[in-house]
């Protein structure tokens, strides 16, 4: 199989007549992070609140590093926000016994700044508890009772938790200069380009392993030998199938997990274990070349749940297919997960 070639992933939803437009400009695709902790307000780290518009998450670091006069190292964010996209996050920089300067004089007009808040901690990668996404679907075309069914069957069963194809890049480019490197036939110096491409090829192996499940339909089932991640959590466990745990899966208490790819025997027993070496079999050189890098065997959830999920129409017209001009949706996910997962079991998007 040509690891390459573009892969349309299994969908649940797959006979949706909804479909739309996204990202039509910046202000329809709209995500506010939701931290963990408020900043204290002593400390050596400038914590910025930071709304952009239509700008990349780490270029907006190395303004504010320039801007504060240091290092970009010294610079943090918890995670990477869409570029085409109007985001809020915070960002921390480092600045002991310093005074900060006047950071909207010398930022864009693109990235304004909401708070400033000094805290003793810098930043943390990963350090946020989700983010809330409010995006509007233009040219909507479709029932609205085909809207409101699914919308109400997302509630109750999930979504699969696809990594999104800006993962990959532009037609997959980034699978196909993780495959170029592992074969030797370049070296790669950047830390940056690394962390792209490992997390590329590991995330391409998921996709496939959850597509499979979907095939299979039991992606949001309790399977024998199937491992297991506590909702609200990264803890994992396996256990033997058995009527507990069928229901705790029902209830989303629990969800089914696939494979990260990496070093050390996978946690699945059985036809789990079985159906994940065989897709890995055939993606060999992604595999050798994660645990070549040292990525160590982990796990994700193959079920994301969608918190608050809601729409409104927007400027809706009276014609009989209740058609409207345009849909607002409102939903929560957690850390790491993607809005693409869920617009994809809604309908077609372009």
């Amino acid at each position: 199989m040509n690891h390459i070639e573009k892969v349309n992933f299994t969908k649940v939803n797959k006979n949706s007549t909804l479909s739309g437009r996204i990202r039509s400009t910046a202000s329809d695709f709209q995500v506010d992070e939701i931290q963990q902790f408020s900043p204290s307000g002593i400390g050596e780290h400038v914590w910025l609140h930071i709304k952009k518009t239509g700008e990349n998450t780490d270029w907006v670091g190395g303004l504010l590093a320039k801007a504060a006069g240091v290092p970009r190292r010294d610079v943090s964010y918890a995670g990477l926000k869409d570029r085409n996209a109007v985001t809020t996050q915070w960002f921390s920089v480092q600045m002991p016994g310093r005074e900060a300067p006047d950071w909207q004089a010398l930022l864009p007009e693109s990235v304004e700044v909401l708070a400033e808040k000094r805290h003793d901690k810098k930043l943390k990668r990963g350090a946020l508890i989700g983010n809330k996404f409010t995006l509007k679907l233009s040219d909507f075309k479709g029932e609205e009772s085909e809207l409101a069914a699914t919308i109400e069957r997302i509630k109750q069963q999930g979504v699969p938790n696809y990594f999104g194809a800006q993962r990959f890049g532009h037609n997959n480019y980034n699978i196909e200069r993780a495959e170029k490197w592992f074969a030797g036939e370049f070296k790669i110096k950047d830390r940056a380009k690394r962390s792209i491409y490992l997390s590329s090829a590991r995330s391409w192996i998921f996709n496939h392993i959850l597509s499979a499940r979907i095939e299979a339909d039991n992606w949001n089932k309790a399977v024998e030998g199937d491992v297991y991640m506590l909702n609200g959590s990264k803890s994992c466990f396996y256990e033997a199938l058995s009527d507990e745990i069928i229901q705790r899966v029902e209830k989303h208490d629990l969800h089914p997990t696939a494979a990260l790819w990496g070093r050390g025997r996978l946690a699945s027993q059985d036809e789990t274990l079985l159906m994940e070496t065989a897709i890995a079999d055939t993606f060999k050189s992604l595999c050798d070349g994660l645990e070549r890098n040292g990525l160590k065997q982990e796990r994700r959830a193959m079920r994301l749940s969608v918190e608050n999920l809601s729409y409104t129409y927007i400027d809706k017209d009276n014609s009989a297919d209740e058609t409207g001009s345009a849909v607002e949706l409102s939903f929560t996910l957690p850390a790491g997960c993607y809005a693409t997962s869920v617009l994809a079991e809604i309908g077609r998007f372009d």
